[in-house]
């Protein structure tokens, strides 16, 4: 595949496409881009909330529908909005061609409703964009080597943007969003939270995974080991956003943000005889599902194995523990985790010590606590983790100038 090294690939999120009038914006700022002399890649995701609505769709035809189905049916998503922009593209005088994902050559696993990508053969798109037109590519979607539709689950279209920047060397990957950046926290939960300039792979990846919305954690897992620099913007401004990138390019803090997962659930089995075997035996059952445990906590001495993961998936993980004849679960899905991420953060007991008073006050106690090289992360209940996010922000003294 010959590499366009004018190559910009854009993502624009559901929000951007909510309404034709938007469409029509985004349209407007991806011709300016083909008009500074780049080729273009454009990747969309669904219209506002039509995922939401054709999920919602499908559970009243069926409860339980097929996954093969539901692929297929959610992919009409993206293709609407896919053809929607080449045309309001077309009414600006430049030439468009829409592809689904596909179409665009992403190669996923067999696993529906969360495909991983596994090969990006994009012969199709290189073809068009060396006709000088702008490709538009369905995100969130793929085919398998047998030939099946398939999704990536949520963020997907993140995930194949920077997939396909990674594969054609894009000189810029971008991602447009409805916030202008990556933030020390949630801006529309933190009003003070200040937007970075930059953030390493790695803090990223680490938020991300903790709940930040902003960007996907797949997609930046891809970002980091493609070495591909990702902007991250707002489509409905012109201010410089957030680049995640390499971290010897960025000026170093202590703490780079809070963010909080209020979509788990908790799992936990006591009393068990060998709970490392346990534990053991449940990761290789999330491994082969593909779904990510949010935590784990293992004691020998209580027999305890404790898991967080994604509240989505709690049903078939509790069912999987059952038939490895783990019995008598503890079931919480009212608990939420908050993460304080940071370079060398658990190298400085203070700052765990901080957090831990702030939550205190706050009246929030911890149910479980895990660090990593970069992070802090508490489990705890639900109620009141907004208030005691923004306290944080403060005790920590991220909050920006008033």
């Amino acid at each position: 595949m010959r590499v366009a090294k004018n190559l910009v690939i854009q993502k624009f999120g559901g929000s951007s496409l909510a309404t034709p009038e938007r469409i029509k914006q985004v349209a407007s700022r991806v011709v300016r881009e083909k008009r500074k002399g780049s080729d273009v890649i454009v990747v969309v995701s669904a219209m506002g909330d039509t995922t939401d609505r054709l999920f919602q769709l499908a559970k009243v035809v069926s409860p339980n529908p097929p996954r093969r189905e539901l692929d297929m049916l959610l992919t009409a998503g993206e293709r609407i909005s896919m053809s929607l922009l080449s045309m309001a593209i077309s009414e600006l005088g430049y030439e468009a061609i829409s592809f689904t994902g596909s179409q665009s050559g992403i190669v996923t696993d067999t696993a529906h409703t969360r495909a991983r990508i596994i090969d990006v053969r994009a012969f199709r798109v290189q073809d068009e964009l060396n006709k000088g037109k702008i490709v538009i590519v369905a995100g969130f979607q793929g085919v398998s080597p047998n030939k099946e539709v398939t999704t990536l689950g949520r963020g997907g279209s993140d995930t194949t943007c920077v997939a396909l920047a990674a594969a054609f060397n894009a000189a810029r990957c971008e991602i447009f969003t409805d916030v202008g950046g990556v933030y020390t926290a949630d801006p529309r939960l933190v009003p003070k939270a200040k937007k970075l300039e930059a953030i390493s792979y790695d803090e990223m990846l680490e938020l991300a995974f903790c709940g930040a919305g902003v960007l996907h954690w797949r997609s930046v897992d891809i970002a980091r080991r493609f070495k591909v620099d990702v902007h991250v913007q707002s489509s409905f401004s012109k201010e410089p956003g957030t680049v995640v990138t390499a971290k010897e390019n960025i000026e170093r803090a202590e703490i780079r943000g809070i963010t909080q997962d209020l979509n788990v659930a908790s799992i936990e089995a006591r009393g068990l005889d060998d709970p490392m075997r346990a534990s053991e035996e449940i990761l290789g059952k999330l491994e082969a599902l593909g779904i990510p445990a949010k935590l784990i906590i293992v004691s020998s001495e209580e027999g305890r194995v404790l898991i967080v993961l994604p509240e989505e998936h709690f049903d078939e993980v509790a069912s999987e523990m059952d038939s490895l004849g783990i019995s008598n679960l503890r079931v919480d899905t009212e608990v939420a985790t908050i993460s304080v991420v940071g370079n060398g953060l658990c190298a400085r007991p203070r700052i765990a010590k901080e957090v831990l008073a702030s939550l205190s006050r706050s009246g929030l106690k911890p149910l479980a606590i895990s660090t990593s090289g970069i992070s802090l992360t508490v489990l705890t209940k639900r109620d009141r983790v907004v208030n005691a996010i923004r306290n944080l922000h403060s005790d920590l003294g991220l909050d920006s100038p008033s």
